[in-house]
């Protein structure tokens, strides 16, 4: 027999998670004000890092249930079947 999965109602989710996502804005918040005030930003403003933290916070903007894989894409390597030869 297959058990069924029944997800949660949005409003529990959203009670029991929302002091958590509030905190890790915060945090990511201060990481980039340090990162943007830090000597030498000019040197790293277009750092491939920092633009896929960009092109991921876009993602996070926008509708849908398939964001956190849109964003793990992001920072992935594409697939290459011969990565072990």
């Amino acid at each position: 027999m297959t058990a069924q999965i029944t997800p949660q109602p949005a409003a529990d989710t959203l009670e029991r998670t929302f002091l958590e996502i509030r905190a890790k804005l915060l945090e990511l918040a201060a990481d980039l004000d340090r990162i943007e005030r830090g000597a030498g930003f000019e040197a790293v403003r277009d750092d491939e890092r920092l633009q896929n933290i960009r092109k991921a916070l876009q993602v996070l903007l926008e509708p849908g249930t398939d964001r956190a894989e849109r964003v793990q894409m992001i920072f992935s390597d594409p697939y290459d079947p011969h990565w072990a030869d």
